[in-house]
Parts: structure tokens; C-alpha cells; sequence
């Protein structure tokens, strides 16, 4: 019996190892970009798209906002940012760096005061802190005033008339949420002003909850970049963000879904 040429033996294999290497180039690689307080949320939401886009790979970068816009000016590869304050990407948008078309108010948080387990200072809200803080009768964390956290926090100081320079006793200051957020789960502080879902996810008590009149509304925007290397991929993760599914993740913390 005549046998098979070689060829015809390894051909369908050499096929099948030519196929896998003409998907693995097809791979798109997402550098997204997003403000802190969004870690577990977009960690799991990249998780679940996977299954639903094997080709995308998504490669996350959490910091502060204020830390990724300086990172996305300086050069840094990033597809799509989401940042914790419209004033980011309001600077983006100025200088044409965002793909038109494509920005979204996607969340909005809430800024809380939050205290560590028992609550051993008694603090009971933003009125009784302002009372407190004049009197030095309590340690509260804080933003640095380059993070949004920060910011926000600035124009609760001015709508009960704190002068922050005086306060220096008894303030003290995170580079990004998650550090104000950890003083105050190891209880090295009596308080700290941090986003109601740093709260959730840290599983601290909010004592109060800072008003729209106090330090305005906390819009998370987001926009894919103009020199975005995979704009459609990147175009169609936005769009799952704003998903029923995503929405349930991002609630599931106390963000509400803006779309």
C-alpha cells in the first residue's frame, strides 16, 4: 500500500498552527486609563468581557486623575480614559486629544464622610467636622488638592468657611482616594472625606453624605483618546461600560449609571 506524501500528513496541522497565529496577531492590546476609586468595578468588568471578546486584552491603569492626565500628556499609551472629574478630560479636550464623538458622562459617585470601625470620635456629620476641625478636636483625612477627591473636598471647606491653611493640625493628605480610604480602615485618622464607593468597597460607615450645594456634582466622563491605537476596540469597550450588565457592577458599589 502506497503511503501518504508528508506533506499531506502535516498540512492540515501546519493550517490549523497558521490559523492560531493569524488570531494571535489579531489580538488587540487596551491601555485603559481610570480614576482609583474605579478598581474592583473595572476589574471585574474586563474580566467579564473577556469572555465575550477573547481578541481584546485589557491592560488597566488606576491612579489618580489628576497622576493619568499628567501620564497621558507626557506620552503614555492609553486607548480610553475614564477619569473621576470632568476637569480632566475638559484639558484633553482642549488640546484635540480626545476621539470626537466618543465622550460620555458615563458614572456619578457621591463624596461621603466616612470613620473607622466604632467610630471612637463620635463624628456625626459635615456640620458637627466643621466644629470640630476649628476646635482641633479631630484628625481627618483628605485628598491632596491635585486629585479630585481633593478638589471636591476644597469646596466643602469653603461652603462652611474653613480656611485650610489654618487646619494643618489637623488634616492629612493622600495622593489619590485609596490612600485617604486606608487611613482611615486602619483607624489612624478619625475621619476621612472619600467616595461613597471607596466606602462600599472598604466596608466603612458613612456618617453623611456631601449635598449637590456643597461640592457640586461627582461626574466620572469618559472618552477614547484621538491617537488610539485600536479606536474601534476601544470604541466597543466604552460602549459595553455602558451596559446593562456594567451597570449592575458599578451600582452593585453605589455609582449611578449615568446612560
Amino acid at each position: 500500500m502506497k503511503k501518504p506524501p508528508l506533506l499531506s500528513l502535516f498540512l492540515p496541522l501546519l493550517l490549523s498552527l497558521g490559523a492560531c497565529g493569524a488570531r494571535h496577531q489579531e489580538q488587540a492590546e487596551l491601555h485603559i486609563f481610570a480614576a482609583v476609586s474605579m478598581t474592583e468595578t473595572i476589574n471585574q468588568i474586563i474580566a467579564d468581557y473577556k469572555t465575550q471578546s477573547p481578541d481584546v486584552i485589557i491592560v488597566p491603569t488606576y491612579d489618580s486623575s489628576g497622576t493619568l492626565l499628567t501620564q497621558i500628556q507626557e506620552g503614555a499609551d492609553c486607548d480610553l480614559f475614564i477619569s473621576a472629574s470632568p476637569k480632566q478630560l475638559d484639558a484633553l479636550d482642549e488640546t484635540g486629544s480626545l476621539l470626537e464623538g466618543t465622550r460620555v458622562d458615563l458614572l456619578e459617585n457621591k463624596v461621603t464622610l466616612a470613620v473607622p470601625q466604632g467610630n471612637p470620635k463620635g463624628v456625626e456629620g459635615f456640620d458637627q467636622l466643621a466644629q470640630l476641625l476649628e476646635s482641633g478636636d479631630v484628625l481627618l483625612a483628605v485628598g491632596n488638592s491635585d486629585v479630585p477627591v481633593g478638589q471636591y473636598t476644597k469646596k466643602i471647606f469653603a461652603y462652611y468657611s474653613l480656611d485650610e491653611t489654618s487646619l494643618a493640625g489637623a488634616l492629612t493628605y493622600g495622593s489619590n482616594v485609596k490612600e485617604v480610604t486606608t487611613q482611615v480602615s486602619e483607624g489612624t485618622v478619625d475621619c476621612g472625606i472619600i467616595y461613597a464607593t471607596d466606602a462600599v468597597s472598604a466596608g466603612l460607615t458613612v456618617v453623611d453624605t456631601a449635598t449637590v450645594e456643597m461640592c457640586g456634582q461627582v461626574i466620572y466622563p469618559a472618552a477614547v483618546l484621538a491617537d488610539s491605537r485600536h479606536p474601534d476596540e476601544a470604541r466597543a469597550f466604552l460602549a459595553y461600560l455602558q451596559t446593562n450588565h456594567s451597570a449592575k457592577v458599578f451600582e452593585g458599589v453605589g455609582f449611578t449609571a449615568l446612560n
